[in-house]
Protein backbone atom coordinates (compact mmCIF):
# COMPACT_ATOMS: atom_id res chain seq x y z
CA UNK A 1 0.00 0.00 0.00
CA UNK A 2 2.49 2.79 0.75
CA UNK A 3 4.21 2.18 -2.46
CA UNK A 4 1.13 2.75 -4.22
CA UNK A 5 0.51 5.69 -2.34
CA UNK A 6 4.04 6.99 -3.01
CA UNK A 7 4.12 6.29 -6.84
CA UNK A 8 0.64 7.59 -7.03
CA UNK A 9 2.04 11.04 -5.33
CA UNK A 10 4.87 11.04 -7.25
CA UNK A 11 2.92 10.63 -10.55
CA UNK A 12 0.38 13.70 -9.19
CA UNK A 13 3.45 15.38 -8.64
CA UNK A 14 4.64 15.34 -12.25
CA UNK A 15 1.70 15.77 -13.66
CA UNK A 16 1.04 19.25 -11.72
CA UNK A 17 4.87 20.22 -12.64
CA UNK A 18 4.28 19.79 -16.71
CA UNK A 19 1.03 21.33 -16.64
CA UNK A 20 2.50 24.02 -14.56
CA UNK A 21 5.73 24.42 -17.25
CA UNK A 22 3.17 24.11 -20.16
CA UNK A 23 0.27 26.42 -18.99
CA UNK A 24 -0.97 29.41 -20.66
CA UNK A 25 -1.38 32.85 -19.05
CA UNK A 26 1.20 35.09 -17.34
CA UNK A 27 4.24 34.43 -15.55
CA UNK A 28 4.66 36.75 -12.81
CA UNK A 29 6.81 39.45 -14.40
CA UNK A 30 6.27 38.51 -18.11
CA UNK A 31 3.74 36.78 -20.26
CA UNK A 32 4.31 32.82 -20.62
CA UNK A 33 5.51 32.88 -24.09
CA UNK A 34 8.19 35.56 -23.30
CA UNK A 35 11.64 34.18 -25.02
CA UNK A 36 14.24 33.19 -22.30
CA UNK A 37 17.27 33.81 -23.65
CA UNK A 38 20.46 33.89 -21.43
CA UNK A 39 21.83 37.49 -21.34
CA UNK A 40 25.63 37.83 -20.71
CA UNK A 41 26.69 41.71 -21.52
CA UNK A 42 29.93 43.76 -20.25
CA UNK A 43 29.84 47.22 -20.93
CA UNK A 44 33.11 49.29 -20.15
CA UNK A 45 31.90 52.82 -20.02
CA UNK A 46 35.31 54.03 -20.94
CA UNK A 47 34.50 53.35 -24.57
CA UNK A 48 32.37 55.97 -26.95
CA UNK A 49 29.65 54.53 -27.68
CA UNK A 50 28.44 53.90 -24.17
CA UNK A 51 29.34 57.28 -22.96
CA UNK A 52 25.61 57.99 -22.32
CA UNK A 53 25.57 55.49 -19.43
CA UNK A 54 27.78 58.19 -17.38
CA UNK A 55 25.05 60.86 -16.87
CA UNK A 56 22.19 60.49 -15.35
CA UNK A 57 18.76 59.80 -17.71
CA UNK A 58 21.30 58.54 -20.17
CA UNK A 59 20.21 55.31 -22.38
CA UNK A 60 21.41 53.10 -25.04
CA UNK A 61 20.45 49.99 -26.74
CA UNK A 62 22.58 46.84 -26.53
CA UNK A 63 22.36 44.45 -29.35
CA UNK A 64 25.53 42.26 -29.01
CA UNK A 65 25.60 38.80 -28.65
CA UNK A 66 24.15 37.44 -25.03
CA UNK A 67 21.57 40.61 -25.12
CA UNK A 68 18.49 38.39 -25.64
CA UNK A 69 16.15 37.98 -28.94
CA UNK A 70 15.83 41.39 -29.62
CA UNK A 71 18.78 43.73 -27.03
CA UNK A 72 18.56 45.80 -23.78
CA UNK A 73 17.89 48.93 -23.06
CA UNK A 74 20.33 50.41 -20.71
CA UNK A 75 19.48 53.41 -18.32
CA UNK A 76 21.34 55.50 -15.99
CA UNK A 77 19.76 56.53 -12.88
CA UNK A 78 21.20 58.44 -10.73
CA UNK A 79 24.31 56.26 -9.82
CA UNK A 80 22.21 52.87 -10.69
CA UNK A 81 21.10 51.64 -13.68
CA UNK A 82 18.22 49.87 -15.29
CA UNK A 83 18.71 47.25 -17.60
CA UNK A 84 15.31 46.22 -19.42
CA UNK A 85 14.43 43.94 -22.21
CA UNK A 86 13.17 44.98 -25.47
CA UNK A 87 10.51 42.21 -25.67
CA UNK A 88 7.06 43.51 -24.79
CA UNK A 89 6.86 42.25 -21.29
CA UNK A 90 2.90 42.29 -21.52
CA UNK A 91 2.26 40.62 -25.36
CA UNK A 92 3.89 37.53 -27.39
CA UNK A 93 6.42 38.72 -29.18
CA UNK A 94 6.34 39.30 -33.07
CA UNK A 95 7.33 42.08 -35.67
CA UNK A 96 5.54 44.84 -34.15
CA UNK A 97 6.55 44.41 -30.52
CA UNK A 98 10.18 45.58 -30.10
CA UNK A 99 10.49 48.36 -27.05
CA UNK A 100 11.32 51.70 -28.33
CA UNK A 101 12.72 54.50 -26.33
CA UNK A 102 10.36 57.82 -26.69
CA UNK A 103 11.33 61.21 -26.29
CA UNK A 104 14.15 60.34 -23.73
CA UNK A 105 11.43 59.80 -20.91
CA UNK A 106 9.48 56.46 -22.08
CA UNK A 107 9.71 53.58 -23.64
CA UNK A 108 7.02 52.19 -26.04
CA UNK A 109 5.52 48.99 -27.69
CA UNK A 110 5.16 50.09 -31.36
CA UNK A 111 1.58 47.50 -31.58
CA UNK A 112 -0.45 48.47 -28.62
CA UNK A 113 1.31 52.23 -27.84
CA UNK A 114 1.78 50.86 -24.13
CA UNK A 115 4.07 53.18 -22.45
CA UNK A 116 6.38 52.92 -19.57
CA UNK A 117 8.63 55.59 -17.61
CA UNK A 118 11.82 54.97 -18.97
CA UNK A 119 13.50 55.75 -15.23
CA UNK A 120 11.41 53.79 -13.30
CA UNK A 121 9.92 50.98 -15.59
CA UNK A 122 6.54 51.43 -14.36
CA UNK A 123 3.37 51.67 -16.30
CA UNK A 124 2.54 55.38 -17.51
CA UNK A 125 -0.84 56.49 -16.34
CA UNK A 126 -0.99 59.91 -17.96
CA UNK A 127 -3.41 58.18 -20.35
CA UNK A 128 -5.91 56.62 -18.46
CA UNK A 129 -5.81 53.01 -16.98
CA UNK A 130 -2.53 51.34 -18.50
CA UNK A 131 -3.12 48.35 -20.78
CA UNK A 132 -1.19 46.02 -18.32
CA UNK A 133 0.49 46.68 -14.64
CA UNK A 134 3.60 44.87 -16.11
CA UNK A 135 6.90 46.34 -16.37
CA UNK A 136 9.50 45.88 -18.84
CA UNK A 137 11.21 42.96 -17.62
CA UNK A 138 14.51 44.10 -16.30
CA UNK A 139 17.97 42.51 -15.50
CA UNK A 140 20.45 42.02 -12.53
CA UNK A 141 23.81 44.24 -13.49
CA UNK A 142 27.39 44.40 -11.23
CA UNK A 143 29.11 47.49 -11.78
CA UNK A 144 32.50 48.27 -11.03
CA UNK A 145 32.87 52.38 -10.49
CA UNK A 146 37.06 52.35 -10.52
CA UNK A 147 37.13 50.28 -14.03
CA UNK A 148 33.63 51.56 -15.03
CA UNK A 149 32.63 47.72 -16.08
CA UNK A 150 28.89 47.34 -16.36
CA UNK A 151 27.98 43.59 -16.54
CA UNK A 152 24.37 42.58 -17.07
CA UNK A 153 23.52 38.79 -17.03
CA UNK A 154 20.57 36.53 -16.18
Amino acid sequence: MKKTFSILSIFTLLIFSILSINSCGSREDTVNCFPNNPINVSLNLNLPGYNALNYDNGWIYINEQQSGTRGLIVVRVGSSFKAYDRNAPHICPDENTTLEVKDNIAIICPKDNMKWILRSGEPDQSGGTPKTSLPPKTYPYNYDPATKILNIYY
